[in-house]
């Protein structure tokens, strides 16, 4: 889809947008014509929002995300700051397995820390499969910002099961995941047990979600791309695909994303998205020749980038963009999320310039 069919898509007689399914972000999600490229920013909710950092103030990470009315509030922050086409659930990917029995902090400046490390069967029969009611205060959330974002698309999400897994086994962020990839090889069974059962918590998790009103849900496997194909393919695809197959029939667009993940892009275009999310080091338009034309894509702007002269932000976005036309639908975002120092009024400006540059 060229940057010039977007254009004539939004000077033909099409109907007005009517409501969050027929927005820009899920039309371009679904492969259809918009009038624009949609944009949104992995970690807009938070991160480098001033407003943020004063609503959060005194206030822990899961119990920011257990409070409906200040999830709700975090959620639209970005989206009245930045005039992006998609607001995304703030939360947390390890939200879930807490409410699955998991003891668990989100340590400010460490990330999630488990206090009992998962490494044997026993450990894994000790996380249940969450109930709905586990998670009612992201039903609230959810229901309350549908209220109120109107015919703007709200995105949930959920950690994929091998992301999970690694912070269960390591006990909290790894830069090698030696304990992971060692359960994994040596204690197979232990491996899949565990993978199995964080399927089913990451499922019911997303359903929730969808329940509720999301108009598309994304699955973050952000440490994917420490796997070769060939371990990917045997020991994490099986329970991506449960998660994303599982939400066939829900309705709403499926977003598969990893960091580091251009040698798995052709089996993660497998694993049953409709959008595949690519990191800043694989080019759109080579990414969609492993994905498949058959996806979506979502990407890819490096985040550290924002930190450059406007100019060199410009000439980036505009890059992207262009490799975006090779593609059969293209959501504009970063290639991971957005650091936490970068300026608030640079994602303004690449937000309108990405509307303006591709409306034709």
């Amino acid at each position: 889809m060229s940057a010039t069919s977007k254009g004539n898509a939004a000077r033909d007689d099409k109907p007005a947008v009517s409501g969050p399914a027929d927005s820009p972000f899920v039309r371009a999600c679904r492969r259809q014509p918009v009038p624009h490229t949609p944009v949104w920013f992995m970690r807009q909710a938070g991160r480098s929002l001033p407003e943020y950092r004063k609503v959060r103030e005194g206030i822990g990470m899961l119990d920011s995300c257990r409070r409906p009315e200040l999830v709700a509030e975090i959620t639209l922050q970005p989206v009245r700051r930045h005039g992006v086409d998609a607001a995304v659930l703030f939360s947390d990917i390890v939200v879930p397995v807490a409410a699955a029995g998991v003891d668990l902090d989100i340590v400010p400046g460490t990330g999630p820390v488990v206090a009992e490390p998962v490494r044997t069967l026993d450990d894994v029969a000790r996380i249940r499969v969450i109930d709905p009611t586990d998670v009612s205060f992201v039903d609230e959330a959810v229901r309350l910002l549908v209220a109120e974002l109107g015919d703007t698309p709200l995105i949930g999400f959920a950690g994929a099961p091998f992301t999970l897994a690694s912070y269960l086994v390591e006990g909290g962020p790894s830069r090698n995941h030696v304990r992971t990839k060692a359960l994994m090889h040596g204690a197979p069974d232990v491996w899949h047990a565990l993978l199995g059962r964080l399927a089913e918590i990451t499922l019911a998790f997303l359903r929730v979600q969808i329940a509720a009103g999301v108009s598309a849900v994304q699955l973050f496997d952000s440490w994917a791309g420490a796997l070769s194909e060939a371990d990917y393919r045997r020991f994490v695809l099986p329970y991506s695909t449960t998660v994303l197959n599982g939400l066939a029939d829900a309705g709403v667009p499926r977003i598969h994303f990893g960091v580091g993940t251009a040698e798995l892009l052709t089996a993660m275009g497998e694993a049953g998205a409709d959008v595949v999310g690519v990191d800043w080091r694989t080019p759109l338009d080579a990414a969609t020749v492993r994905i498949g034309q058959d996806k979506a894509v979502q990407g890819n702007l490096d985040p550290a980038v924002l930190f450059a002269p406007w100019p060199v932000v410009e000439a980036e976005v505009r890059r992207i963009l262009t490799e975006g036309t090779a593609t059969p639908g293209h959501v504009f975002n970063l290639g991971h999320g957005v650091l936490p120092e970068t300026d608030p009024d640079v994602l303004t400006r690449v937000a309108a310039l990405v509307h303006e540059a591709s409306a034709g």
